[in-house]
């Protein structure tokens, strides 16, 4: 009867203790908890430290954008003053240049030849002109020879100039200082007389065209001051107007304004698009600062301070400035909001 009880009291002494975890996991051996409901609290809790900015209300001028293009004051195109093949082209699309540096080498053998021949025909009226010269002293010819002479003298030396000018054109040479932009010509191409060959411009001297409407040219003066946004580089230059072109098309009722871009040198290349700002009759408007806006996709949104958390609030924005941005709708002036999101609210 031992040995029998030996046996028993160790897998009863496993029932007991499963039957007493059981009873604990059901919480009976706890104290219980009423039930109810917990308070939603929307948002995000505020951060020690973050920064909030009041909204509030000032009086701006709008702002007008006219798109304009990018060019420079000095934009040259080279062409030729002869008809001859291309014997070199020493620069490319790209090449920064000098003025009065080598670009395009013509052929000019049949030059050489040509001047040859005007320096014998020179010589020969020279010596000619001497010999009526002497016998005209003498009395021994008459003066209307002699003028005869010194005529085909002077036709024979301007022959030869005409020829030794035309030879310089065998090297066409930069006008300024400044960039290759276009090569049109390669070596063994016919070049033509008024054939554009390559075009150079001048990055030290940038400017924007802009063709603004005829409602908004007398807001424009000569040499006043004026902002301009680049998309590249992305910044805004301040400009001065330069000129004010006294023509409007008649397609779209626009005049031609072209303004200086400053502190733009090398840095600006031609053909970039631009914006002219202007001002115009000032209104009251909600600004915030830029880092207040987060977007997501075509959403753009703010964090509204409301007791000790923060909620996201859906606005519409309007144009930047100065490192702030305008709220078109979403928000009222005494709202308060985080200068920077923490998180996405939710």
């Amino acid at each position: 009867m031992k040995q029998f009880f030996s046996k028993l009291w160790r897998p009863a002494l496993g029932v007991l203790g499963l039957a007493a975890v059981a009873v604990y996991s059901t919480g009976s051996c706890r104290a219980k908890v009423e039930p109810g409901q917990v308070e939603f609290q929307p948002g995000i809790a505020i951060p020690a430290g973050a920064e909030i900015h009041t909204v509030s209300a000032e009086t701006i001028a709008s702002l007008i954008e006219v798109v304009g293009t990018v060019g420079s004051e000095e934009n040259v195109h080279i062409s030729s003053r002869l008809s001859a093949y291309v014997k070199s082209v020493a620069v490319s699309a790209g090449s920064v240049v000098k003025k009065g540096q080598t670009l395009v080498t013509l052929d000019d053998r049949e030059l050489r030849e040509q001047l040859a021949g005007a320096a014998v025909q020179l010589r020969q009226a020279e010596t000619e002109f001497k010999r009526a010269t002497q016998l005209f002293d003498s009395k021994a010819t008459t003066e209307q020879q002699l003028t005869a002479a010194k005529a085909v003298f002077d036709a024979a030396k301007t022959q030869a100039e005409r020829v030794k000018v035309m030879l310089t054109y065998a090297e066409i040479q930069s006008p300024l200082d400044g960039i290759v932009t276009d090569r049109r010509i390669e070596a063994g191409d016919m070049a033509n007389p008024g054939q554009v060959l390559l075009a150079v411009y001048d990055p030290t001297r940038m400017r924007l065209e802009a063709p603004v409407p005829v409602r908004l040219v007398d807001k424009l003066g000569l040499n006043q001051k004026v902002k301009v946004k680049l998309e590249r580089p992305e910044r805004v230059y301040s400009g001065r107007v330069t000129q004010l072109v006294s023509e409007i098309d008649p397609l779209t009722r626009t005049q031609t304004v072209k303004i200086e871009l400053e502190g733009a040198s090398n840095e600006v290349l031609p053909g970039a698009f631009g914006r002219l700002l202007l001002e115009e009759t000032p209104r009251s408007a909600v600004l915030v600062p830029a880092t207040a806006v987060a977007r997501s996709g075509q959403l753009e949104t703010v964090q509204l301070v409301q007791g000790e958390r923060a909620v996201r609030r859906l606005v519409k924005t309007g144009p930047a400035r100065d490192g702030r941005i305008e709220i078109l709708a979403g928000l009222n002036p005494g709202d308060r909001i985080l200068a920077r999101p923490v998180a996405a609210a939710e």
